[in-house]
């Protein structure tokens, strides 16, 4: 959809460039979420030749070194009270708990400061084939699988200071880069009331989530008293969806499967209407409208250019990078979507992708992993579940400087609150997580210098791999 020519848009400040704005604002921002990873146990390639040197990576970053910690991981059961860690592949062998208790081990909360101590990763459980201290392993890079996230990473924008909105795994999580909380109403938000963690229902070998759950399906609600109940997981509150759908702007959510909990908008009432109370399918409007199973289809429509104004890109587990299920391809899968953007010709309305085209590239929770840096719990009954670990965010555009490094405290909401900045929306709208967070993406791009020519990312597999990957799509996240 056009966006109306009539908008107008505060232009992104650049404080030392007087020169008119190259763009007022970005036509299409494209949202790619990526699955489990922290920033220490991911991109530890960062500190290092060619991507780094020993000087880049610094636990008290100045300027723009990566915060990014080596060696010394914190340990509260060795005898030094810290540990060396080790690699482990990309397409490792075993999955660690990332469930709220998981959080819970990990931040080792110091109820005098009301800090995490980040010292109880070697609380945390282990599934699969697991090794001595499985948390406490980075991704090796010797073969270098990783470097298309590195390229990506030190060419654009990265962040220091990303946190998870939620403390627990990726349904929550999802409904929080949708919608902006994992509450099941306005309400409950308010009131600090939130899905805890993933579904759970008694159908072996079916991952069947939201309002389409089997009867029996259910998730688990935290609350300031931790009186814990279980509900039925359809939810019923406005979503970023609502608010751009006001303002004209379109979008789609690409995703593996209709039913996965890794599908927001199924837990939504309104986008949803399921056919049946219990175990039905969706079928409202938006929800055929916009909602497209098939992650590939998003290459596809940029090839077409049929882009929309937003665009969030949910991967194949393979492609995900969760632990144990995924298969090594997610720094291909990332680059494609950029390279598509990047490369992709001028169409023929003469709207050229990659100069009008933002994409935010984020981790939907920490997955188990150490990661040093400690969050920040929210005061009052929104502490009780907000924030989570640090989870990566790298920015590309046209406009973002090469190797930029923010080291503003960002979440899940400022990711909502730059897509409703950039059209026209007020920033907060939600009321949600977009409104408690007071800082968005912005200064990741400068407007106002000319759109920097693409260079193309390399990686072992290109677009035409995914868009004809006939493969069944998988769920990897069912703990």
């Amino acid at each position: 959809m056009k966006l109306r020519a009539t908008r107008l848009v505060p232009l992104m400040f650049c404080a030392l460039s007087f020169t008119h704005a190259q763009i007022a604002h970005f036509d299409h921002i494209i949202v790619v979420f990526q699955e489990n990873r922290t920033p220490d146990n991911l991109f530890q390639g960062l500190c290092a030749p060619p991507y780094g040197t020993s000087g880049s990576c610094s636990t008290r970053p100045t300027g723009a070194q990566y915060n990014i910690q080596t060696d010394n991981w914190l340990d509260n059961t060795s005898s030094t009270g810290k540990t060396t860690p080790s690699t482990v592949a990309l397409a490792n062998a075993y999955d660690l708990y990332h469930i709220h208790s998981a959080f819970t081990a990990q931040c080792d909360l110091n109820t005098t400061t009301g800090k995490c101590r980040m010292d109880g990763a070697a609380g945390v459980k282990c599934t699969g084939t697991c090794p001595s201290k499985p948390q406490f392993k980075y991704v090796s890079n010797t073969d270098g699988s990783l470097n298309p996230y590195l390229s990506i990473a030190t060419q654009y924008g990265w962040a220091n200071y990303m946190f998870q909105t939620n403390q627990g795994p990726s349904y929550p999580a999802h409904q929080y880069i949708f919608g902006g909380t994992a509450a099941p109403s306005a309400e409950d938000d308010a009131n600090g009331i939130f899905a805890m963690d993933n579904v759970h229902q008694s159908e072996p070998g079916n991952a069947v989530t939201g309002c389409t759950a089997y009867a029996d399906g259910y998730v688990t609600l935290i609350t300031p008293t931790s009186q814990n109940q279980n509900i039925y997981p359809c939810f019923e509150h406005q979503t970023l969806s609502d608010l751009l759908d006001s303002a004209g702007v379109s979008w789609k959510y690409y995703t593996p499967s209709a039913t996965s909990l890794w599908t927001a908008p199924n837990s939504i009432q309104h986008i949803c209407m399921p056919s049946a109370p219990t175990a039905g399918t969706c079928t409202g409007d938006e929800w055929v409208n916009n909602v497209h199973i098939g992650p590939g289809r998003v290459l596809t429509d940029i090839a077409n250019c049929s882009l929309t104004g937003v665009s969030w890109v949910i991967p194949d587990g393979k492609d995900s990078d969760h632990a144990q299920s995924n298969q090594g391809e997610g720094p291909s899968w990332v680059a494609s979507i950029v390279n598509a953007v990047g490369n992709n010709p001028q169409c023929k309305s003469g709207e050229l992708y990659w100069n009008n085209t933002a994409i935010v590239i984020t981790w939907d929770d920490w997955g188990g992993w150490y990661d040093h840096e400690a969050p920040k719990i929210l005061a009052g009954v929104q502490g009780d579940y907000q924030y989570g670990f640090r989870v990566p965010l790298i920015i590309v555009s046209a406009y973002t400087p090469p190797a930029y490094v923010n080291n503003n405290r960002l979440d899940f909401g400022s990711i909502l609150r730059f897509i409703e900045h950039n059209f026209s929306i007020t920033e907060g709208a939600l009321n949600f997580a977009d409104a408690r967070i007071q800082t968005d993406l912005r200064l990741f791009f400068n407007l106002k210098q000319a759109p920097r020519p693409f260079q193309t990312i390399a990686a072992p597999l290109d677009a035409n791999y995914f868009i004809n990957d006939k493969r069944p799509p998988t769920d990897p996240d069912t703990d």
